[in-house]
């Protein structure tokens, strides 16, 4: 099985590598952003470059909605993993087109709000996870998994 691991620099990031069980002994790839913190944690990695700023940024978004094309059919993962951002839902969208199973695991921290990429990715996830039971009031069908921190 083929992992493709969507995320944003930072936390997001964070966030994914804590999974690293899960991953890392499986063929897999990642994409994020030309960010110091990305470079260096992911250094070694299959790692593909998105535009960026992603979020709220329209123009990124068909930027990356096109490089999700190009990067899925290169790739044919079977799975893709993202805990967010804005970098989720054009790689979601292409990657629903081609029958691939969506891994999305909601940021911990948003417990007042859900996030903007939860809410775009919500219906198109086949596996929503939630870190905190709170949450769940935003998405009913989610899974409570626990915190990956």
């Amino acid at each position: 099985m083929k992992i493709g691991l969507v995320t944003s620099a930072g936390g997001h990031l964070f966030q994914l590598l804590q999974l690293k069980s899960c991953w890392e002994n499986r063929v897999h790839f990642w994409v994020s952003f030309d960010k110091s913190d990305t470079i260096s944690l992911l250094e070694g990695e299959n790692l593909y470059l998105a535009y960026y700023p992603e979020s709220r940024n329209i123009l990124n978004f068909f930027y990356n909605l096109w490089l999700a094309f190009k990067i899925l059919l290169k790739e044919k993962p079977q799975v893709l993993i993202s805990a967010g951002a804005g970098i989720a839902p054009p790689f979601f969208i292409v990657g629903k087109l081609f029958g691939m199973t969506l891994v999305f695991i909601e940021p911990l921290d948003f417990i007042d709000k859900p996030s903007l990429s939860g809410r775009l990715v919500y219906l198109l996830a086949d596996l929503f996870l939630i870190q905190n039971v709170q949450q769940q009031r935003f998405f009913p069908k989610a899974k409570y998994w626990g915190s990956t921190l």
